[in-house]
């Protein structure tokens, strides 16, 4: 069949309007999942055993420190020093032997003074979903503290109710513009491929052995199971 230039515009026009109906769906789904469950105040959000920080790079490809690493690692120290957390779960991609999210966020961590022993590192934290499914596939946890971006939080929120997981979100300070354009984009296309993983049952790259969360019990805190 020929196709001619107005069959084709046409044809455009339909790919983008229904990229665009995608977009907005899954918008609108993500934020109706997590509605009311992130937080930005650590006076307000209520106590979890333990907290999940999303990873990403301590580093610009230009070398500059990255304000999102930055500000989630102050995020995650800051609850951790109001008693709203015990232990913390580091969780990012170790995919090469000079590229270790989880290491890079465990020493940052550690010299913002949260204390070695209350850190786990997951270093098969590849995508969000696969970060959210092994917290509870691997590290036990049903009830968890999701630290990261808003954005972030509100679309790891979704994952993780979809799995099971009760989880709230505590938003770390935002990065302005234009630091954080790129990745503002690419999340709008994350979470219609977030919608697609949860409708096709996507599960993360790799799972294996349990590891358990040891948590202090002179807080009255009752172990992990």
């Amino acid at each position: 069949m020929r196709i001619t230039k107005k069959l084709f515009v046409r044809l455009v026009c339909g790919i983008v309007a229904c990229a665009c109906l995608a977009v907005f769906g899954a918008a609108q789904i993500i934020a109706s999942c997590s509605k009311g469950r992130t937080y930005s105040d650590s006076a307000f959000i209520p106590h979890n055993d333990v907290g999940l920080v999303l990873g990403c790079s301590r580093t610009l490809p230009d070398g500059r420190g990255n304000l999102f690493f930055a500000h989630r690692i102050a995020a995650a120290a800051r609850l951790f020093e109001a008693g709203k957390i015990n232990a913390i779960i580091v969780s990012g991609d170790n995919h090469a032997a000079n590229y270790d999210e989880p290491t890079d966020m465990k020493d940052a961590l550690i010299s913002a003074g949260v204390p070695a022993e209350r850190i786990y590192c997951d270093y098969a934290g590849f995508r969000t979903l696969d970060s959210v499914v092994r917290v509870k596939a691997i590290f036990g946890q049903h009830r968890i503290t999701i630290i990261s971006q808003r954005f972030h939080n509100q679309r790891a929120i979704c994952i993780a109710r979809h799995n099971g997981i009760d989880a709230i979100g505590f938003n770390a300070q935002e990065v302005s513009a234009p630091y954080s354009t790129k990745t503002k984009l690419r999340e709008l296309f994350a979470r219609v491929k977030t919608v697609l993983d949860i409708l096709f049952g996507v599960r993360p790259k790799f799972l294996g052995p349990p590891v358990e969360i040891k948590l202090p019990l002179d807080e009255g805190v009752a172990p992990a199971s």
